[in-house]
C-alpha cells in the first residue's frame, strides 16, 4: 500500500491520555481529540484510570470518526487502518484500548497496527524534523531512556535504573501535597527560585532519580524554600538527562537528537538540550506540546509508516503488552545503518564532555564549561571528574592494566595531559578479543576497589604498539597487534560494592548494543573474561540490573 495516500485512526491510552486522532499522509495533517485524567489527588490511579478510559475511549474514537469521514471523498470505510498503543503502560487501560482498536478494525474491515508507545515518542519526532537518524532522548512520566537506531532496531543507550523521571518529580510534589501532574508546578516555581545541590547521579549513560528526591524532599523538611528546591531540582536532573544525550550523540557519532515525552514540554529541558546541542554543532528539534505529550497523533503516524511495510497483526495476535519494550520492536518501516560522522584522523575531538587535542605523542584534555550546566554544580563536575581521573588513570596503570600515561594535571583548570595511546576507539574496532580484554581489565580494576564508571566503546583505545604498561591484566593480540587500553576515568570511583561493579558491565553492554552488529556474541565474551580472573558474582548481579532497567 502506497504511504503517500492513506489515512490512519490512532487510539492512544497508557496511562492517563484517552485519545484517538486521524493522520491523512497525502496532506500530512494529523488531527488529535483527548480526554485526560485528572486524579483528585495523588498520582495516577490505576483502577481511576482505567474507568477514565472505559468511558472516554468510545467518545474520542467517534469523534475522530466524525472528522475521519468529513476527509473522505470515495467509496469504502472513512480511514485505511486502526494503529493502537500496544505499550508500554497500565495494563487495564491498554486492555480497554486494545479492545477498542480490534472491534473498530473488525467493524470498518480494515489492517490493525500494533504500535510501541515510546518507539512512537521518538518516530513523531523524526518524522516532524525530517532529521535521518536521530538519537532520542524519551523523557515521560514512566520511562525515561536514550535511543538510537541499529541493525533494525532502535538499542536502548541508556535508562534509568529506578523510575522514570516524571514519576520522580510527582513524588517529590506529593510530599509537598501539591496535586498531580507535578512538573508544571516545579516549573513554575523554579522561576522565582536559587540554586541548592543536589545528587547528581549519572552511571555511563544510565541514571537514578530516587536520591535526588529523597534529597529535595528532605531539603525542604529542613526549612529550603520550596521555589529554591525546584530551581536545584530543575538544574541537576534536567542536566542529567542532558548529559547521557550528549554522552549518546558522542557514542554513535550522531549530529541529531531528538526529544520525546512529556516531560519533554519543560522549556527549560528544552533550552538545556538545545544549548548542549549547539555547543558541539549537533541538530536539536522538540516537537510540539501535543506530540509530547501523550496523544494518539504519534500512534497514527507510526502507524502509516508500519502499514506502508506491511506490519500489520491479525486480530487473534494484538495482545497488549504493559512491558513492551522499545528494543523489542522490529523496525519494519527502516532500512540502512546509523547515520553518523565519525571522524579517525582529526587532531581535535569533541567527546560528550572534554575537547582533546592530539599533538604527536601527547593527548591534552580539557574539560571545557558545559553552558546548560548551572555554573555551581558544572564547576563542582567538572574538577571532580578531572580529579578522579588523574587519580585511577594511574591507579588502573599500577594493577597492570592498560592505560595512558599521565604527564601533567590542573584540576583547578580542569585539564589533564597524557600519552597518545592506540590508533583507534574500539568503536571502529570491535573483536571478541579486544572486547575479552575490556572484561580482563574491568575484573581487575573492581578487585583493586574502583569501577571505571563509564566502559564504552569510546572510552577504550585499540592498537598502537605497547606504550609501557605492565601486562598483568592480559591483552588479547590476535586481531592485528597493538594493546587495549582503557580511558577516560572521569565518573570513576573507590567502592566495594557488586552493585556497582555490575553497573560498569552494563554501561559496556548498553555501548555495545548501540554501535556492534553482533552485541550478544561480544557482551558473552566480556562476561567469560570477567569470570576467568574476576569474581562471577559481578557477572551473577548484572542480570539483575538488566531486569530493573526493564522498568516501564
Amino acid at each position: 500500500m502506497a504511504a503517500d495516500d492513506v489515512r490512519i485512526l490512532g487510539i492512544e491510552g497508557t496511562a492517563w491520555a484517552a485519545s484517538a486522532a486521524v493522520h491523512d499522509t497525502a496532506t500530512g495533517e494529523t488531527v488529535i481529540e483527548t480526554e485526560a485524567y485528572q486524579p483528585e489527588s495523588g498520582g495516577i490511579h490505576p483502577r481511576e484510570a482505567a474507568e477514565h478510559m472505559g468511558e472516554q475511549v468510545p467518545e474520542v474514537v467517534e469523534r475522530a470518526l466524525a472528522i475521519a469521514r468529513e476527509m473522505h471523498d470515495g467509496d469504502g470505510p472513512p480511514v485505511d487502518a486502526v494503529a493502537f498503543s500496544r505499550g508500554p503502560g497500565l495494563g487495564p487501560c491498554l486492555r480497554i484500548v486494545g479492545t477498542a482498536a480490534r472491534a473498530l478494525s473488525q467493524r470498518l474491515d480494515v489492517p490493525l497496527v500494533g504500535v510501541n508507545h515510546m518507539v512512537a515518542h521518538l518516530e513523531i519526532g523524526r518524522h516532524e524534523s525530517g532529521f535521518d537518524s536521530p538519537v532520542c532522548l524519551n523523557a515521560s512520566g514512566a520511562n525515561a531512556h536514550v535511543l538510537g537506531y541499529r541493525n533494525g532496531r532502535y538499542r536502548v543507550l541508556g535508562e534509568t535504573m529506578d523510575t522514570g523521571v516524571g514519576n520522580a518529580i510527582d513524588k517529590f510534589t506529593r510530599h509537598l501535597g501539591w496535586s498531580h501532574p507535578g512538573g508544571p508546578k516545579v516549573e513554575e516555581a523554579a522561576r522565582d527560585g536559587e540554586y541548592v545541590d543536589l545528587p547528581y547521579v549519572v552511571k555511563g549513560m544510565d541514571f537514578s532519580f530516587s536520591g535526588i528526591m529523597s534529597a529535595a524532599k528532605q531539603a525542604v523538611d529542613q526549612g529550603e524554600t520550596v521555589e529554591d528546591v525546584c530551581f536545584g531540582l530543575q538544574e541537576t536532573v534536567f542536566a542529567m538527562l542532558t548529559e547521557v544525550s550528549e554522552r549518546a550523540l558522542s557514542l554513535t557519532g550522531s549530529d541529531e537528537l531528538v526529544l520525546g515525552g512529556g516531560v519533554g514540554q519543560n522549556r527549560r529541558l528544552q533550552a538545556m538540550l538545545g544549548e548542549m546541542c549547539d555547543q558541539r554543532g549537533a541538530d536539536f528539534y522538540a516537537p510540539d506540546d501535543r506530540f509530547l505529550r501523550d496523544n494518539a497523533g504519534m500512534i497514527a503516524v507510526l502507524g502509516a509508516k508500519m502499514l506502508a511495510a506491511g506490519d500489520t497483526i491479525p486480530v487473534a495476535d494484538s495482545a497488549i503488552d504493559p512491558d513492551f519494550r522499545p528494543d523489542e520492536v522490529p523496525v519494519t518501516w527502516r532500512s540502512g545503518e546509523a547515520v553518523g560522522k565519525r571522524r579517525r584522523d582529526d587532531r581535535e575531538v569533541q567527546g560528550a564532555e572534554a575537547t582533546v587535542t592530539i599533538a604527536d605523542d601527547r593527548v591534552v584534555k580539557r574539560r571545557l564549561p558545559r553552558s546548560y550546566r548551572h555554573p555551581r554544580l558544572d564547576e563542582r563536575l567538572r574538577r571532580e571528574r578531572t580529579r578522579e581521573e588523574a587519580r585511577l588513570t594511574s591507579e588502573a596503570r599500577r594493577h597492570g592494566v592498560p592505560t595512558p600515561v599521565l604527564y601533567d594535571a590542573d584540576v583547578r583548570e580542569t585539564t589533564l595531559v597524557f600519552e597518545h595511546v592506540g590508533d583507534r576507539d574500539l568503536r571502529d574496532a570491535l573483536t571478541e578479543s579486544r572486547v575479552r580484554d575490556v572484561g580482563r581489565h574491568l575484573a581487575t580494576i573492581h578487585a583493586a576497589g574502583f569501577v571505571h564508571g563509564d566502559p564504552t566503546t569510546r572510552n577504550v583505545r585499540v592498537g598502537g604498539g605497547d606504550s609501557g604498561a605492565t601486562g598483568g591484566a592480559g591483552s588479547d593480540d590476535a586481531d592485528g597487534g597493538g594493546r587495549t587500553y582503557l580511558i577516560d576515568f572521569g565518573l570513576g570511583y573507590y567502592t566495594d560494592d557488586v552493585e556497582d561493579y555490575a553497573m560498569d558491565l552494563h554501561v559496556l553492554a548498553q555501548s555495545l548494543a548501540g554501535t556492534a552488529d553482533d552485541p550478544e556474541a561480544l557482551l558473552d565474551a566480556a562476561e567469560t573474561a570477567y569470570r576467568s580472573v574476576g569474581d562471577g558474582a559481578v557477572v551473577d548481579h548484572l542480570r539483575e540490573i538488566e531486569g530493573r532497567g526493564r522498568y516501564q
